[in-house]
């Protein structure tokens, strides 16, 4: 479905979501009990329910200047054989969800990922009935070097299958640029090295007319990582540093105009960091 819509000055930003669900959360954050969950009081109603389950998703962002269409991150995908069941041989309507935000796969001018996890890049290809092909023919595909490099060199099992059939197949056709953690992928669109998750994982800031708004993707899964910046993501490569990154991510935006934008937030998905205490929180 299309969700939720923002302006950032001359910027449109669109959710297309594939996933939206309740409960599930703490296999990916295994620190967040449902009872440690429903102390933090801040997160009922949006981003938890009553009963300490946390609300998350998966979903892709349709960013519009007014010169190009980029698509950042790809989802799950259909037809990719996945080792979680929920994920295993999907099917959703998500390109024609893309096409009721107004853009037909062949109009998106950039792909852009900001890590190489499964769940960022199941659209980057589609199934013909023999083979994966690039799902946006027109478009090229940007990966970070250092995440590209990485995981060509390192992948093992389900992220061996997710390279086969979602990453090396765009990577064949000629349809990727290798870009740095910092890059400027157009005037006001850059990306923020934020390492820790993945080896050359980025963030993207976006900024126009005076206005910004920062696509997380997944520095953090769920505002609970606001308050406890400690609680690791169990994909984490390197836990250490994917802690100071969110530590220095939001030292850097609180209490700042920045919308914050989570690549895993379920409704509502953008807010802004504030300070509280010690750690942090999410005021939307």
């Amino acid at each position: 479905m299309v969700g939720e819509v923002w302006r950032i000055g001359d910027v449109k930003i669109s959710r297309i979501v594939e996933i939206e669900a309740t409960g599930g959360m703490t296999r990916i954050i295994p620190d967040a009990s449902r009872e440690r969950v429903m102390g933090i009081r801040w997160l009922y109603p949006h981003f938890a329910d009553e009963e300490g389950r946390m609300r998350g998703a998966i979903h892709a962002l349709l960013v519009e200047t007014p010169d190009m269409s980029i698509l950042v991150d790809t989802c799950i995908g259909n037809d990719k054989e996945r080792s979680v069941p929920a994920w295993n041989h999907l099917q959703t309507a998500f390109l024609n969800d893309l096409k009721s935000a107004g853009k037909g796969r062949e109009q998106i001018d950039r792909v852009l990922c900001t890590h190489l996890h499964t769940d960022h890049v199941g659209w980057n290809t589609m199934w013909t009935g023999s083979e994966w092909v690039p799902t946006f023919p027109n478009a090229r595909y940007l990966y970070g070097a250092k995440e590209f490099n990485f995981w060509r060199e390192n992948a093992e099992d389900g992220q061996a299958q997710v390279m086969q059939d979602s990453v090396l197949p765009v990577w064949d056709a000629g349809l990727v640029d290798l870009v740095e953690q910092d890059a400027e992928i157009c005037p006001g669109i850059t990306l923020i090295p934020s390492p820790g998750h993945t080896p050359g994982h980025a963030s993207v800031l976006i900024e126009s007319a005076g206005q910004s708004a920062l696509i997380t993707g997944d520095f953090l899964h769920h505002p609970v990582q606001m308050a406890h910046p400690e609680w690791s993501s169990s994909p984490d490569v390197d836990r250490p540093q994917a802690i100071q990154t969110r530590k220095t991510m939001y030292n850097r935006f609180a209490d700042g105009p920045t919308l914050i934008i989570g690549t895993h937030f379920a409704t509502p998905t953008a807010g802004y960091i504030k300070k509280d205490g010690d750690a942090w929180r999410l005021e939307v």
